[in-house]
């Protein structure tokens, strides 16, 4: 509500162009205009969340077609709903009938379909995120969920996949989700195998941060090395499918039960790994190997980390040691994790401006509404064209 009002508010003021205001609070033209038409009519209660759920429905289904399926039903227990739109059509034709799914929600609800017990099934990726056409196009990340070994140690298998040949890069029983951990057994795998064009993630620790939005300590480093980090939608993780479908196998095959020590546990990780990735055929692989089929990335990781540039026609920004940025004459702060970053400002609009770390969209802020401060992305997107 307040940032519905704080865009009401500067509409009014028409200081900004509509179009760049909406772009700056991340919603469309049409958005805004329904909530300035909302407020103008109904006062602030007018930006309240409503049902979207329609008044009317002129394809409802009307009770005397209800009774007669329930009848039907009553007569013939053992007939679906398929079977019963057929008898309907062939002897009482006149019936406006809805469809077979309709139908059996409507048998649902009066106790007249035992309910089965559903078989899971993998979701169809449908996100926007990149897919995987070659080893190496995407790695996929995870911390697997924490369990204890025999003698009360908690482990964190640290697990990277690659999403193409489904061959298991790493596979770490770590004590903690930390950074510092996290990093140096990434530095292991990328000097073994190379480095991705996407690392793809949750936002949990240490990969993204909630309160920062996706920029943390550890993209940062993704991206000074020329590795693009990518985050799947939070509470969407069949984004990240393959992966999960991989830790299904591994807690089944190397965790049940818990080995009696850590070290234990690796080395039941390190003969999983084996045999997954050289010994176990993989249907979506047409029964190959993940190892015959994957390739080290020809990527190198480097010795130094790059600085990131910027086209000539970028400002060029220093972040401080307090997370914010000078331009204009005006503090705008964007995230303590830049400290001490380079990023790019530039102007996309009338007035708006895009700030970039790397090819990453970080935020917006528009000349015209100083006030409005400096607005973070929630996903980090590719640098504009303009």
């Amino acid at each position: 509500m307040q940032q519905r009002m704080a865009f009401v508010e500067e509409a009014r003021r028409r200081r900004v162009p509509f179009t760049s205001l909406c772009a700056l609070f991340e919603i469309s033209p049409k958005t805004g205009y329904k909530w300035l038409n909302r407020v103008n009519a109904e006062g602030a209660s007018g930006l309240e969340e409503r049902s979207r759920r329609p008044g009317t429905n002129p394809y409802a289904v009307t009770d005397d077609v209800v009774a007669r399926l329930v009848e039907l039903r009553t007569e013939q227990p053992t007939w679906g709903a398929r079977k019963m739109l057929g008898w309907f059509e062939n002897n009482e034709p006149w019936w406006l009938m809805p469809v077979a799914s309709t139908v059996t929600e409507i048998l649902k609800r009066r106790g007249l379909v035992r309910r089965r017990r559903q078989r899971r099934h993998a979701t169809t990726n449908r996100s926007p995120l990149a897919e995987a056409t070659a080893p190496n196009v995407v790695w996929s990340m995870d911390y697997k969920g924490d369990f204890k070994v025999g003698d009360g140690t908690r482990c964190y298998p640290l697990t990277v996949t690659d999403a193409y040949s489904r061959m298991a890069l790493c596979c770490r029983g770590l004590p903690s989700t930390k950074l510092l951990p996290t990093k140096k057994w990434l530095e292991r795998m990328f000097s073994e195998w190379g480095l991705p064009d996407r690392l793809r993630s949750d936002n949990g620790t240490p990969f993204g941060t909630k309160l920062l939005g996706p920029i943390s300590q550890l993209s940062v480093w993704l991206v000074k090395l020329g590795v693009r980090p990518e985050y799947i939608t939070p509470g969407r993780p069949d984004q990240n499918g393959r992966h999960e479908r991989f830790h299904r196998t591994l807690k089944k095959e190397a965790c049940l039960p818990p080995a009696p020590t850590m070290l234990a546990q690796q080395r039941r990780f390190d003969r999983f790994l084996d045999g997954y990735n050289y010994d176990r055929p993989h249907e979506a692989l047409g029964q190959k190997t993940p190892a015959s089929v994957h390739r080290p990335s020809p990527r190198a990781f480097p010795d130094r980390l790059a600085e990131p540039s910027y086209p000539l026609h970028y400002d060029v920004r220093k972040v401080t040691s307090k997370g914010q940025i000078k331009w204009n004459a005006m503090q705008h702060f964007l995230t303590e994790t830049l400290a001490g970053e380079h990023v790019g400002i530039v102007e996309v609009d009338d007035g708006l401006h895009e700030v970039y770390f790397a090819s990453l969209l970080v935020g917006r802020f528009h000349r015209r509404a100083p006030e409005l401060g400096l607005r973070r992305t929630e996903t980090l997107l590719p640098m504009s064209s303009v």
